[in-house]
């Protein structure tokens, strides 16, 4: 109980940074109440036996609002929960809140909420990175102790780069995404904030696994195979050489990298420069596919089947609808819908979403080839620190989709990665680095990670 009205009071102080749009106070402490009834009658502890934990605003929990930050959801309740939700509450989590993030999880600087922008604890002047900002910013300003996200493109571990903390993107089908507001369906994957490695990890035991509700869902024997009998430093890992050398990435971010690797070098890794072919096609392969599958997923939210009907005296159909989804979705959903539709129409469908396809399974086959020989892969998470609130990069939406270059790679080829908070730039804001393993060798990455925060 005490430790939920420490959570409470913390966001209370904390209002200012827009991270919650609801937070479940007195639902938390009859839940706690009841987990301090527990012990005291001598039951064992569950897994996340109190854990307080805060799930961004795409993720269902049975008798809550889920808006997906979006007014034409402003209204909508969940009758059922979310696989995660439900396994977090049998584990014994407490869920304190929704968290905030940008609208239907689109958006790399939580600025796209139809419910205002969410402000970095660090500086309040900046952006905590998207979509998942609310939740990032619950956990680095210690409004909980872990928190849900959801992870299309970075939308776990680019926010986690900005605030200083831990984001970790499992394996495609690690986590059921039954619950799960969907943008992209075959990109979508929940992810998890924490303070540290084994936080996340300890959530990932409890979240993941098959689900009969989700077909995609697989078996990862807990998540990987213990590697290396022991000893992470006989990993062998590889490092875009093109991603260092991008022009877009920060001086400071590289030196510090780079000062890095040649540390990891002298604690007996081995660690390669690799080019990448198509290092220059991931990011429009990935918004070729990812928009086209937003135009499908949330063609749905018309008024009618779901979303916010609005008061209007219209008799045709085409005309309601229109009505209906310019008034309840925001510019960079609106922006991302016509673009899948573009890409999917007659004249276009061949050159654009069919050839992003086979690119895909190209950048895939290289991964397995890269795999073969390596056991990871480290990279810069974003190319800057975060940005003020307000910047151009907002008004750019191109330039701000170039702010995804990094992990953006992850979800196309489904295999997990994790953005560890090693980094501090001198403009005092933090920064980290990525780590992606092959698919199922989440312990692998979990033990190789733990490894590099004691060696920074």
């Amino acid at each position: 109980m005490e430790a939920v009205r420490h959570y409470i009071g913390v966001i209370q102080v904390n209002e200012e940074l827009n991270a919650w749009l609801e937070v479940y106070a007195d639902e938390a402490e009859v839940i706690a109440n009841e987990l301090d009834k527990e012990i005291k009658a001598g039951l064992p502890l569950k897994p996340l036996h109190g854990v307080v934990i805060g799930l961004k605003d795409v993720i269902c929990y049975r008798g809550h609002t889920v808006s997906a930050a979006s007014k034409i959801l402003a209204e909508f309740t969940s009758i059922y929960n979310a696989t995660v939700t439900q396994r977090l509450l049998e584990a014994g989590a407490i869920i304190i809140g929704r968290n905030n993030c940008d609208e239907f999880a689109m958006g790399s600087s939580n600025e796209n909420s139809a419910f205002g922008p969410v402000k970095n604890a660090v500086d309040h002047s900046r952006v905590p990175g998207g979509s998942s900002g609310g939740s990032a910013v619950a956990v680095q300003a210690g409004m909980c102790m872990v928190s849900l996200g959801s992870d299309t493109g970075g939308s776990v571990r680019q926010p986690a780069d900005f605030c200083g903390i831990v984001g970790l993107k499992p394996t495609y089908g690690a986590i059921s995404r039954h619950g799960l507001i969907a943008y992209a369906s075959s990109f979508d994957q929940i992810g998890i904030f924490g303070q540290s490695v084994d936080d996340v990890f300890s959530v990932l035991d409890v979240i993941g696994g098959p689900d009969d509700y989700d077909s995609t869902v697989q078996q990862l024997s807990k998540f990987g195979k213990e590697l290396y009998a022991g000893i992470p430093s006989l990993a062998r890992i590889a490092y875009f050489k093109n991603a260092l050398e991008d022009p877009a990435l920060d001086v400071e971010i590289r030196d510090a990298i780079m000062a890095f690797i040649k540390k990891l070098t002298a604690a007996g890794f081995s660690i390669e420069p690799i080019d990448f072919e198509y290092f220059d096609h991931i990011v429009p392969t990935y918004y070729v596919l990812t928009t086209a599958e937003a135009s499908s997923n949330l063609s749905r939210y018309d008024g009618v089947k779901f979303g916010s009907r609005l008061e209007t005296d219209e008799t045709d159909l085409s005309n309601f609808y229109k009505i209906n989804r310019s008034k309840g979705f925001g510019k960079e959903v609106k922006r991302r819908i016509m673009l899948g539709t573009f890409v999917l129409s007659a004249g276009y469908y061949d050159a654009y979403f069919t050839k992003a396809q086979q690119v895909r399974r190209l950048l895939s086959e290289n991964t397995n080839s890269i795999f073969a020989e390596f056991d990871f892969i480290i990279s810069p998470t974003v190319p800057t620190t975060a940005f003020k609130i307000g910047d151009s990069k907002n008004a750019d939406p191109v330039e701000m989709f170039l702010a995804d270059i990094y992990t953006v790679f992850a979800n196309l080829v489904g295999i997990p990665s994790i953005s560890i908070p090693l980094f501090s730039h001198s403009s005092g804001l933090p920064f980290g680095l990525q780590v992606m393993s092959s698919r199922g060798n989440e312990l692998a990455l979990q033990r190789l990670s733990k490894k590099f925060v004691e060696i920074k």
